[in-house]
């Protein structure tokens, strides 16, 4: 009876120590990620160079988007900073890359939004049948019109890493514009954690994508 009362004891003691550490190795990493810049960090580190190249063709990956096809966070910002590239001129084509699960893809509502800010409807074309990153260059690369220029890629930071070598692997030689999105929601400790998640969610992507060989 003792040695069962002792044997319950050492069980309930392991699970209470247990479950201690795990808490406190939760708050110490909820702490890092709120009051240090790892996060921005991360996401400059994904991002690579920030020297906003110039070409004739501009490559949009499109981001999320809600079930009923509006853009969401980080398809907004894509395609907001794919505007100020159009009117900075110099570019000819702009390609819009992705689809959704939803009755409209997520690059037409991407393409609404650029022609509403001014962009010529001649120049944008939508790719809307891929889904991840990889058939985002894969779909991609029929739309490339020979000749027509030097094409630049423009994603999020946190993507840029390994959308760039998903190009690269293809044979597309791309120049990486990545738009500040880890980055700026980094700017407010509220916004931190969230984003740290998708930084987390990123580097499974790329260790799966490096796994099969596609970057």
């Amino acid at each position: 009876m003792n040695e069962s009362i002792l044997l319950q004891n050492t069980i309930a003691g392991r699970l209470v120590r247990g479950l201690s550490a795990a808490l406190a190795s939760l708050g110490a990493l909820l702490l890092i990620v709120t009051v240090t810049p790892l996060v921005s960090w991360c996401a400059r580190t994904l991002a690579g160079p920030w020297d906003d190249p110039r070409g004739e063709v501009l490559i949009v990956l499109a981001g999320s988007s809600t079930n009923d096809g509006v853009i969401g966070g980080s398809s907004y910002w894509r395609s907001a900073y794919a505007v100020f590239a159009y009117h900075e001129g110099g570019v000819r084509q702009i390609i819009v890359t992705g689809g959704s699960n939803t009755p409209t893809p997520t690059a037409v509502s991407m393409g609404t939004f650029l022609e509403c800010e001014g962009v010529p409807a001649r120049v944008i074309s939508l790719e809307t049948r891929s889904t991840s990153t990889r058939e985002n260059a894969l779909y991609t690369q029929p739309l490339l019109s020979a000749g027509i220029g030097r094409p630049v890629l423009l994603t999020s930071d946190f993507h840029m890493f390994r959308a760039r070598r998903v190009f690269q692997r293809l044979g597309i030689n791309v120049s990486p514009r990545p738009i500040p999105d880890v980055a700026k929601r980094a700017s407010t400790w509220t916004g931190r954690w969230p984003a740290f998640l998708d930084l987390i969610s990123e580097g499974v992507k790329i260790v799966y994508y490096s796994a099969r060989g596609w970057i």
